[in-house]
């Protein structure tokens, strides 16, 4: 089972919310998911992103590849430099 981490898209038409989630690759993009990291909302001001740092780690430490979306938002969030610490400490 490959897993990745992407969005999930929730929300009205035109105003978008999503949920950052572990996922199945071969499920839908808004269809079953293993377990929820936090949520993206592009429309707040100024933009709202709120990752649970330790179940990303968790993630990613598991082999889960991120989609580009959700490698971005972890590097502003500083998710990535910590993995590739620990990654290059072992």
């Amino acid at each position: 089972m490959a897993v990745k981490l992407r969005l999930k898209r929730m929300g009205a038409k035109k105003d978008p919310f999503y949920r950052i989630v572990a996922a199945d690759s071969r499920f839908p993009r808004d269809g079953r998911f293993i377990e929820a990291l936090g949520y993206y909302d592009p429309t707040a001001n100024p933009v709202a992103i709120k990752i649970n740092e330790e179940l990303a780690l968790k993630w990613l430490n598991n082999g889960a590849q991120p989609s580009d979306t959700v490698r971005n938002l972890f590097s502003q969030a500083g998710i990535m430099t910590k993995f590739h610490q620990e990654k290059n400490a072992k």
